[in-house]
C-alpha cells in the first residue's frame, strides 16, 4: 500500500487554481460536451435509419455494434477501473480503515459484474415464463402429455404443445412463425441490453461531470474537456450502435439520446453547484471515495455489458457473424479500432 508524508500533501497545492477563469471555462464545457454528446450517439442512429431496409443494414449495424464494443470495453478497462483504483489508493483515504485494508476498488467492480448479471437474468427469466405460461403452451416431450391425434411421433413440424388437462393438443408452427418468434426475441435482448448499458454509462458520465464541475483547477480543466469531447463521441457511437439495432420507437430513441447527451453536462453543472454551496473540495478523502465506489460500479457493470452482452453474443451466437468469413474478419477489425481509438484518449484523460 502506499505510504503518505506531509510532502505529499504539499505536492498536491494547486499553483493553477482561477475560480474565476475555472467558472468561465466549465460554462463553455457543458455547450461543447453536450454538442459532441448529441453527434456522437446521433451518427450511428441517423445511419441506420438511411440503411433500414438495405440489404447492407444489417452488416453495417453489426459493424458499428462491434466498434461500440471495443469502445465501452476500453472506456472500463482503461479510463474507469484505473480512475477509481487512483481514487481509493490516494494518500488521504489510503491511511484510513477499513480502505487500507482490502482492494475494494476491485471489490465493487465485481459487485456491478454480479448486478448486471442479475438484471440479464432476471429479465430473460421473466420473458421466458411470460411466453410459456402466457398461453398455456409446454414442452413437445411433457412427461405428463398423452397423444391427442393419429401419427403421433411422426409429426415433423410440430414446435409445442397446447396443454387441456392431460391432453396435448399438437400445433403446428410453420418455418416463418419461428423466425418471426426468434427475430422479436433478440429484438427484446437487444432492447434489454441497451437500457442496462445505459444505465452504467450514465454512471461514469455523471462521475466525470460532477469531478469537473468541482475542479477549481484551470491546467487540469483545459485539456480534460478537449479530451471529454472526443471521449463522449465515442462512447455516443457506442451507445447510439447498440440503440439502432434495439429497433425503439423514435420516442424511446430520443429519449435515451437525450438523456445521455445532457448527463455529463448537468452532472458539471451540479458539480459547480456543489462547490458554490459548500466549497466541497475535490480532492477530499470523501470525494475520493465516492468517486471511486461509483466508479468501480460503473466499471463492473460496463465489463460485463461489453463482454457478455456485445461481443460473446455477436462473435458466438449470430447467424450472420457465422455463416461470413469477411464480416467476421471485419467486425473483429472494428472492435480492435474501438479499442484503440477509447484508449489513446488516455494519454489526456
Amino acid at each position: 500500500m502506499p505510504t503518505c508524508s506531509d510532502v505529499d500533501a504539499a505536492a498536491r497545492v494547486l499553483t493553477c487554481r482561477n475560480s474565476t477563469s475555472a467558472t468561465h471555462l466549465k460554462l463553455v464545457s457543458t455547450f461543447v460536451i453536450f454538442l459532441t454528446s448529441v453527434i456522437g450517439i446521433s451518427f450511428p442512429v441517423i445511419l441506420s435509419k438511411s440503411f433500414a431496409g438495405k440489404p447492407v443494414y444489417d452488416k453495417a449495424t453489426l459493424v458499428i455494434k462491434c466498434y461500440a464494443a471495443g469502445v465501452i470495453l476500453s472506456t472500463s478497462l482503461v479510463h474507469v477501473l484505473p480512475d477509481a483504483f487512483d481514487a481509493l489508493n490516494d494518500c488521504s483515504v489510503s491511511t484510513r480503515h477499513p480502505w487500507k485494508d482490502f482492494p475494494f476498488a476491485g471489490l465493487v467492480t465485481l459487485i456491478g459484474s454480479l448486478l448486471a448479471l442479475l438484471v440479464d437474468l432476471t429479465a430473460n427469466s421473466s420473458h421466458a415464463e411470460l411466453h410459456s405460461t402466457s398461453e398455456g403452451y409446454a414442452r413437445l416431450d411433457a412427461p405428463h402429455c398423452h397423444g391427442g391425434g393419429e401419427g403421433e411421433g411422426k409429426v415433423e413440424m410440430v414446435v409445442v404443445v397446447k396443454e387441456s388437462g392431460d391432453v396435448c393438443e399438437k400445433v403446428a408452427v410453420t418455418a416463418a412463425d419461428t423466425a418471426e418468434v426468434e427475430e422479436m426475441r433478440e429484438k427484446l435482448r437487444q432492447r434489454m441490453v441497451s437500457q442496462v448499458l445505459e444505465i452504467g454509462i450514465i454512471f461514469h458520465s455523471v462521475i466525470i461531470g460532477v469531478t469537473l464541475g468541482m475542479s477549481q483547477n484551470v491546467c487540469t480543466i483545459k485539456p480534460l474537456v478537449a479530451a471529454l469531447s472526443f471521449h463522449q463521441i465515442f462512447e455516443g457511437m457506442g451507445l447510439g450502435g447498440c440503440i439502432a439495432q434495439a429497433g425503439f420507437s423514435f420516442k424511446t430513441t430520443a429519449y435515451m439520446c437525450f438523456m445521455f447527451a445532457v448527463t455529463t453536462p448537468m452532472g458539471i453543472i451540479l458539480g459547480m453547484i456543489i462547490f458554490s454551496v459548500t466549497g466541497y473540495d475535490d480532492s477530499s478523502a470523501n470525494a475520493l471515495i465516492s468517486e471511486g465506489l461509483l466508479g468501480s460500479l460503473s466499471s463492473g457493470i460496463l465489463i460485463y455489458m461489453a463482454l457478455v452482452d456485445l461481443i460473446s453474443a455477436d462473435f458466438f451466437h449470430n447467424k450472420m457473424m457465422s455463416s461470413e468469413a469477411k464480416i467476421k474478419k471485419g467486425c473483429y477489425i472494428a472492435l480492435v479500432l474501438g479499442s484503440v481509438s477509447m484508449s489513446i484518449l488516455a494519454l489526456w484523460a
